[in-house]
């Protein structure tokens, strides 16, 4: 059964989570959570925030030559690697067999 509590909603729209519902549900201080509108209210829940990486153009480089499955998919990634500025064999990857 879920718990049910009575609290208020504070300055600058705060909202108090009892303790024990803090507890059950891990929010700390500082913990992420979406609020979504949902049927009859609001819900709250945790969020999962992963980091994201921002790949420069070395990164993208070296992906587009290590997924070269072939010697003629190599030459091409090794001209557009080429056409961007970057030098292909200064890029750290993995070259495909037979290449």
């Amino acid at each position: 059964m879920a718990a049910r509590e009575i609290t208020k909603i504070g300055k600058r729209g705060t909202i108090l989570i009892p303790a024990e519902l803090r507890r059950r549900f891990a929010f700390d201080e500082g913990t992420p959570v979406i609020i979504e509108e949902c049927e009859g209210g609001l819900s709250i829940r945790p969020a999962t925030i992963l980091p994201v990486e921002i790949y420069s153009s070395e990164r993208k480089a070296e992906f587009l030559l290590s997924n070269a499955m072939d010697a003629a998919d190599y030459r091409q990634a090794v001209d557009e690697v080429g056409r961007t500025g970057l030098d292909p064999r200064q890029i750290v990857h993995e070259k495909p067999p037979g290449v």
